[in-house]
C-alpha cells in the first residue's frame, strides 16, 4: 500500500526555512542565513513536515506516495509561523486616551500615577466577567492569526489577587484548547504592585506565600515573569519574587530595562531565565552577560512605537556581541496596541538597524527559543510540526520593506489551513 502524504505544497518561489543551528538560538553571523530555499516544496504527513527542500526533491522523497491535498504558491514567498513570545492579549478593553496623553508629553510613569496604565487594565480585568473576557481574547487571537501567528506567549498580570490571577489564567488555558494557536502560559502576578497594597513588602509576601502556590497547584501556567523596574519591583524584590518561582517549578522571565536600568538584566542571567524582555535600557555590561548566557534577549520594538518614543533597544550591539536575540509584539492594551508581528518585524529593521533575515529568525526561531518551543515551531524542518503561512510576495524582504499591509494570504497549523484570503490570486501581483 502506497504512503500517504496529507499535504504537498509546491511552487514556493522562496521558502524560508530558518532552520535550527542544533545548538540553541541563532546567533551573530548565523542569525543572517534564513535558509532560503527557491522553488520549494513542502510534505506534511499527520501534521508534521514529511520532508522540505527543493521541489525536485521533495517530489523525489515523495515519488509513488498518495497526496491527499495539493497548494500550489505559485511563486509566493513560504515562512514558518510567527512565534510571538511575548503578549498580554488577555485584557478588557485599550487605553487609547493614554496615546493621545503620551503625544502630548506626559510620560508612562506620569500616566501610572494618575491610575492609568496597568493599574487601569487591572481594575477592568476584575470587573470583567470570565466569559466575555474569553470570547474578546479569543477574537483578538484569531486576527493574530491572520497575520502569520501561529504561536505564542500570554502573560497574566491584570489581576494582581489570587482569583483574578487565576481567572486570567483560566482564559489562556481555554484559548490554548479552543483557538488552532499553541500557548505558552505565563503568570505575571509581579506585573505591577495594586493599590489596595500601599507598602510594596505586604505584596511581596503575598505573591511569595499565597499567589505563587497557588497557581503552581493549579497547573495553568509554565513560567512566571517580574516585572523589575524603578518604582514597580527592585532588585531585592524581584530576586525574591524569582526564587519563589523557581522554588515552585516555574521557567523566569523578566521585564528589565525598559524605562530605567538597575540591574535587571544582569539578575535575570544570574537568576538562569529563559528570557529577559524589553532591554531598551540595557547596558553594555548587560549586554556582555547575556552575550555568554543562555538567556533569551526578547526585544519589544512596538512598545517604543506605542510609547511615542524614539528609543529603542540596541538589537544590533545585542546581535554583535553575540546575544540570542528574539522579537515580540508585547501586545497589550495601552503601551504596545498592535498584534502584528510582520510591524515589529519591520520595526525591528527600520528603527533598529536587523537585516530582514535577522528580523524573521528573531520573529521565528529564536522566538521560539525565548518559550522552550524550538524543538517544535519556529523553523520548517523535518519532524516539526507543519506550521506554514504564504505571503503574496515574491521576495522575504518585501514583508518588512512594505510596512502597513497584511502580507499573510494563506496560513496552515499543522498541516491544515486555518485561514485564508479565498481570492487572493485575482488581486494578486506575483507572477505577473
Amino acid at each position: 500500500m502506497p504512503e500517504t502524504i496529507d499535504l504537498l505544497l509546491l511552487g514556493a518561489g522562496q521558502l524560508i526555512t530558518c532552520g535550527s543551528s542544533g545548538k540553541g538560538p541563532r546567533r551573530g553571523k548565523g542569525l543572517s542565513d534564513p535558509g532560503l530555499v527557491r522553488n520549494g516544496a513542502i510534505a506534511v504527513k499527520n501534521g508534521r513536515i514529511f520532508a522540505v527542500g527543493s521541489e525536485a526533491a521533495v517530489r523525489k522523497r515523495t515519488g509513488g506516495a498518495s497526496i491527499v491535498k495539493t497548494i500550489d504558491a505559485e511563486g509566493r514567498t513560504v515562512l514558518p509561523g510567527w512565534v510571538d513570545p511575548h503578549t498580554h492579549a488577555v485584557f478588557s478593553t485599550y487605553r487609547a486616551d493614554e496615546y493621545e496623553a503620551r503625544i502630548r508629553g506626559d510620560s508612562y510613569l506620569q500616566i501610572e500615577e494618575r491610575g492609568g496604565g496597568i493599574k487601569r487594565s487591572v481594575h477592568d480585568v476584575r470587573e470583567i466577567d470570565e466569559e466575555r473576557l474569553f470570547q474578546i481574547s479569543r477574537r483578538r487571537l484569531m486576527r493574530m492569526l491572520e497575520g502569520g501567528v501561529t504561536t505564542l506567549e500570554i502573560k497574566s498580570g491584570y489581576g494582581l489577587e489570587r482569583e483574578a490571577e487565576l481567572k486570567m489564567l483560566r482564559v489562556i488555558s481555554r484559548l490554548a484548547k479552543e483557538t488552532p494557536l499553541d500557548i505558552a502560559a505565563t503568570f505575571m502576578g509581579a506585573h505591577q504592585k495594586p493599590p489596595e497594597h500601599k507598602q510594596g513588602d505586604e505584596f511581596v509576601r503575598l505573591l511569595v506565600e499565597d499567589m505563587i502556590p497557588a497557581v503552581a497547584a493549579s497547573g495553568l501556567a509554565e513560567f512566571m515573569d517580574v516585572f523589575c523596574e524603578k518604582g514597580v519591583f527592585d532588585l531585592e524584590e524581584t530576586r525574591r519574587i524569582l526564587e519563589a518561582g523557581k522554588s515552585h517549578g516555574f521557567k523566569l522571565k523578566v521585564h528589565a530595562d525598559e524605562i530605567f536600568a538597575i540591574g535587571g538584566t544582569e539578575l535575570a542571567v544570574e537568576m538562569g531565565a529563559v528570557s529577559v524582555e524589553h532591554l531598551v535600557q540595557v547596558t553594555p555590561r548587560g549586554i556582555e552577560k547575556l552575550s555568554t548566557s543562555d538567556t533569551v534577549a526578547v526585544l519589544l520594538p512596538g512598545t517604543s512605537l506605542g510609547l511615542a518614543s524614539r528609543k529603542f533597544a540596541p538589537a544590533r550591539e545585542l546581535i554583535e556581541a553575540g546575544a540570542a536575540v528574539a522579537l515580540a509584539t508585547d501586545f497589550n492594551p495601552g503601551s504596545a496596541p498592535s498584534s502584528s508581528m510582520q510591524l515589529a518585524v519591520a520595526l525591528a529593521c527600520s528603527q533598529m538597524g536587523m537585516i530582514p533575515a535577522q528580523a524573521i529568525l528573531a520573529a521565528t526561531y529564536n522566538a521560539a527559543c525565548a518559550i522552550n518551543r524550538e524543538k517544535e515551531v519556529g523553523s520548517l524542518e523535518i519532524g516539526k510540526k507543519a506550521d506554514i503561512v504564504i505571503y503574496d510576495v515574491e521576495d522575504y524582504r518585501e514583508i518588512p520593506s512594505r510596512a502597513g499591509l497584511n502580507h499573510a494570504v494563506q496560513v496552515l497549523k499543522e498541516g491544515r489551513v486555518v485561514w485564508e484570503i479565498k481570492d487572493y490570486k485575482l488581486r494578486s501581483e506575483v507572477g505577473l
